[in-house]
């Protein structure tokens, strides 16, 4: 099986440092292992996504030297096989219909029970309001996966992880799905699919064999996994490396514009500089 991994950075601002070092980390273990290293353009907030933003994702990857193997997938170009999933989920009595707003879900958790986390890698824990309602689609806000159901057909589930700071095999827990992560959001009235449902179909229809991201996103594997298993799908070996952080401690983000990769290049820094910066 050839070593297979991607960088899928979202057309909604300019990549900053933070890119930088997962798109070189990513593409740096492909080639060291003669494999593959994919593009794939996360555009499913179309509300968000600009022509731009998505040249400039090229640019900045072409200017820091990485080159990408096939045609780049763009999401927004698979609404048609999301929206397939769902069906297919929801035909097998694993999914739901949701009316609530954030609003709602806040004023449901104002009262947690001691020893229960509030949040889980999908925001704040659904308190299960919709679970039983059978909302007719044209009332719903959402769709969401319905945890106990799904962890009854799509476990025992297990995923190897090589990143640093959790490496080893990690096997999932229905207990621990229900009480930390719930009946997360697999698609919202107006974007075809969430981004665990969207991630899960892209890495299997790509033939990622190792996924490549930062280590914020460590804990959501677990709905990727379950996800996988429900769907009949191969589940790659995951990588989480270390996220890159501004002088304070704080994770970049995309508006943290002084950090942009297109800013150091204007200013005369080198590809190397840029490596240098990210400790690689």
């Amino acid at each position: 099986m050839t070593f297979t991994s991607r960088f899928a950075p979202s057309p909604t601002g300019p990549l900053h440092l933070g890119h930088a070092y997962s798109a070189i980390v990513a593409h740096d273990m492909a080639r060291a292992s003669g494999g593959r290293f994919l593009l794939r353009i996360d555009d499913l907030d179309q509300s968000r996504a600009r022509p731009h933003w998505e040249q400039q994702i090229y640019d900045d990857l072409t200017w820091l030297g990485l080159t990408w193997d096939g045609p780049v997938r763009r999401q927004s170009d698979h609404f048609a096989e999301y929206e397939a999933t769902i069906a297919q989920l929801a035909a097998q009595g694993l999914t739901f219909t949701c009316q609530c707003s954030r609003r709602d879900i806040e004023a449901a958790a104002n009262a947690p029970q001691e020893g229960v986390p509030e949040f889980g890698p999908d925001g704040r824990i659904y308190p299960g309001t919709c679970r039983h309602r059978a909302l007719p689609a044209s009332d719903a806000t959402c769709t969401r996966l319905d945890m106990t159901r799904a962890c009854i057909r799509g476990l025992p589930a297990a995923f190897t992880e090589t990143g640093p700071a959790h490496r080893g095999q990690h096997a999932l827990s229905q207990q621990d799905l229900e009480t930390t992560i719930g009946d997360v959001v697999l698609a919202r009235r107006n974007m075809a699919a969430s981004y665990h449902l969207a991630v899960v179909l892209d890495d299997a229809a790509t033939g990622v064999t190792h996924a490549v991201r930062g280590e914020d996103l460590f804990d959501a594997t677990r709905i990727h996994v379950l996800l996988q298993n429900l769907l009949g799908l191969p589940t790659p070996t995951y990588h989480h490396h270390a996220l890159v952080r501004d002088d304070s401690g704080k994770r970049l983000a995309k508006r943290d514009d002084a950090r942009a990769i297109a800013k150091y290049r204007e200013e005369g820094a080198t590809p190397a500089d840029v490596r240098a910066l990210v400790g690689l």
